[in-house]
């Protein structure tokens, strides 16, 4: 059986330069093109080589053809957000979308695993921990493919987005977008094409679990990952819809301890979130770290535990501006409830004009940070008090991003000391088994 096909949204932009190295064709016109090339969004419309089109579909003449993107933005919105040339396999589809282009990549599905793991992490990383994330990148492609096909022809979309006067409740996942499968960045998976794609052990790792997928017996796996946990996971239903997935459940990332205090209690939260109990994700190793963090992500150096200082005159600005609510002088950041990990699901922000509750996480993250802070589990200390106004924020954090599922340091460090890939699986993912799909 031959693996399915996927597309992947790459950027959406006003003007898009492109290069096709090698021959491709214009199904539209049935010519051969190669070279640099530029298509325009003009009133609705795609300007390319002096015609109007709402959709071009591009075909590789060759196996070997790939072509070229200029200026990809990645990390959007994140801290260490840039742009640089990304290149690419497969079929290129250009479609007028209500901003702008919007450039899509159709692949095979293992093509498109041997970019995600390149660019989620190091090439260079251990080859259990790559054959670990080639299996939960693929289940959690297919489970998104399948999930539209079972959403296919309702007409009730899962609400995201809920808000009255008092309080705003969102959550970020991919059935935000809706003329491709998933997009490129870390709202979904971080793909990058074949920029990063030339590693032979990446592309050995996923021959060798060609078609492997996580599955709980009935469906396939819905499997999260993300950079560090912080000690414990988070479940599912506290960063996204509310509906529990029994393989995404709270555990200590640790082998030889097993017990966690309840940190959805606040006087739990703080002590855990104030220390740095071990675990597999707390560590400093290098040669570790190497492993999972690419060079960009290199440059965040405290991740298990971090803080963030703000003024008072910092907070309120970037607060109104992120949230467009005027709260005046902050008063207070008040957790109303966390998840499993200690993680924020509903943040109370107290002002001297008004006060409003926000959530889930991603959102609470947003709302406190230029870009994004690391995650949403942290604490709350208000210094530089003048009549019962705070002159100073700090926030004392643990982890990075949703803690949902696979921690990716974590997973870095059981494959260092001598867990197999489907051990590391079982860990992140219990009652949840590798089944073989084509």
């Amino acid at each position: 059986m031959e693996a399915p096909v996927v597309n992947v949204g790459i950027m959406t932009e006003k003007a898009v330069s492109f290069v096709f190295h090698g021959e491709y064709v214009h199904t539209e016109t049935g010519k051969f093109l190669t070279g640099e090339q530029r298509a325009l969004f003009v009133n609705g419309n795609i300007v390319f080589n002096g015609k109007l089109f709402k959709e071009i579909f591009f075909e590789p003449a060759s196996p070997t053809s790939s072509f070229e993107l200029k200026a990809v933005t990645i990390g959007r919105n994140f801290h260490w957000q840039r742009q640089e040339d990304q290149c690419f396999k497969g079929a290129f589809n250009l479609v007028a979308g209500e901003n702008g282009i919007v450039v899509i990549n159709q692949v095979d599905v293992e093509e498109y695993l041997t970019s995600v793991i390149s660019s989620e992490m190091s090439a260079e990383a251990s080859k259990e921990l790559l054959k670990a994330h080639a299996v939960i990148s693929r289940s959690w492609l297919l489970a998104q493919i399948e999930k539209n096909f079972r959403l296919v022809g309702k007409e009730e979309k899962q609400q995201s987005y809920y808000r009255d006067n008092e309080q705003l409740i969102r959550w970020y996942d991919r059935e935000d977008h809706d003329i491709f499968d998933v997009c490129a960045d870390d709202h979904c998976q971080r793909y990058q094409g074949i920029t990063r794609a030339s590693n032979p052990v990446v592309q050995k790792v996923v021959h060798e679990t060609r078609g492997e997928i996580l599955t709980d017996g009935e469906t396939i796996c819905d499997t999260r990952f993300s950079k560090c946990c912080g000690g414990v996971t988070e479940q599912f239903e506290h960063c996204w819809e509310p509906v529990p997935h029994s393989y995404l459940t709270a555990l200590r990332d640790d082998s030889r301890e097993t017990t966690f205090p309840d940190l959805t209690q606040e006087e739990e939260a703080q002590k855990w979130i104030r220390s740095a109990p071990d675990t597999f994700c707390n560590t400093s190793d290098k040669a570790i770290l190497r492993q999972v963090l690419n060079n960009y992500d290199q440059e965040t150096t405290d991740f298990y535990r971090w803080k963030v200082s703000y003024k008072q005159e910092e907070l309120a600005e970037l607060i109104h501006r992120k949230s467009g609510i005027d709260f005046g002088q902050i008063l207070d950041l008040v957790p109303v409830s966390r998840g499993t990990s200690g993680r924020i699901e509903m943040l109370k922000i107290v002002g001297t004009h008004r006060t409003f509750t926000i959530g889930k996480e991603l959102e609470i993250r947003r709302t406190l940070s230029e870009t994004h802070l690391y995650s949403s589990a942290f604490v709350v200390d208000k210094e530089d008090m003048q009549f019962d106004i705070p002159g100073r924020f700090v926030l004392t954090g643990a982890g990075w991003g949703h803690g949902v599922g696979l921690c990716q340091i974590g997973a870095a460090m059981m494959a260092g000391e001598g867990y197999d890939y489907r051990q590391i699986l079982s860990h992140y993912f219990p009652g949840a088994f590798v089944e073989k799909r084509y």
